[in-house]
């Protein structure tokens, strides 16, 4: 497993009043909860980039901090923008973003592999040309049949399920800086071995 230092973090949402509380935007919400954590400033339209910007700086330079302003299945197109106006190699890439194959409360960090049915992540390896970039997986759980996945990842979790999601991202958030900074082995091992 390479280790690198991440220079961009991407939460994925759909843009609009109307999406904010939906559990696809479960990677905007970690976003947001970072900059509250670490007093960064608030994100700003990038029209270049098809989203709003930010930037955390660490010891190992300069993380930006993303979320684009297009819609879901068009993601790919504001983070390569981003990625390919700064050179940032997609290994150099953190895509946070919600996942129906974990339940609410669970996040994992992972590198590579498949899209999972995800609109998102599939529209980022075709704009990137690469499934090298890393994801973090916010639980969202799953409806059960799959003809009921769209309306539930646009509908709001319950609110015991959004506590448990806000719950796994501050413990994502625990690690956060020590993945970014390059000791993504480490992140992992505490990330995945804290108790639900």
């Amino acid at each position: 497993m390479s280790t690198y230092p991440i220079q961009l973090i991407a939460g994925l949402a759909n843009p609009g009043k109307e999406y904010a509380k939906s559990r696809h935007n479960a990677g905007a919400w970690l976003l947001e909860a970072l900059l509250k954590r670490e007093s960064l400033s608030t994100l700003k339209t990038e029209t270049r980039f098809h989203g709003f910007v930010s930037s955390w700086s660490l010891a190992s330079g300069k993380c930006w901090l993303f979320v684009p302003s297009t819609y879901m299945n068009d993601s790919g197109r504001a983070i390569g923008a981003l990625a390919k106006f700064y050179r940032i190699p997609p290994k150099s890439i953190l895509i946070v973003h919600d996942d129906l194959d974990l339940l609410p409360g669970v996040c994992r960090f992972k590198q590579g592999g498949g899209e999972g049915g995800h609109n998102g992540l599939k529209d980022i390896v075709q704009h990137l040309q690469s499934k090298e970039f890393w994801r973090l997986r916010l639980g969202i759980g799953h409806p059960g049949q799959r003809d009921r996945v769209h309306d539930y990842v646009l509908s709001a979790p319950s609110i015991t399920d959004r506590q448990k999601i806000e719950a796994s991202i501050d413990r994502a958030l625990d690690t956060l800086p020590t993945f970014v900074q390059g000791n993504q082995q480490q992140a992992l091992q505490i990330l995945h071995t804290q108790e639900e």
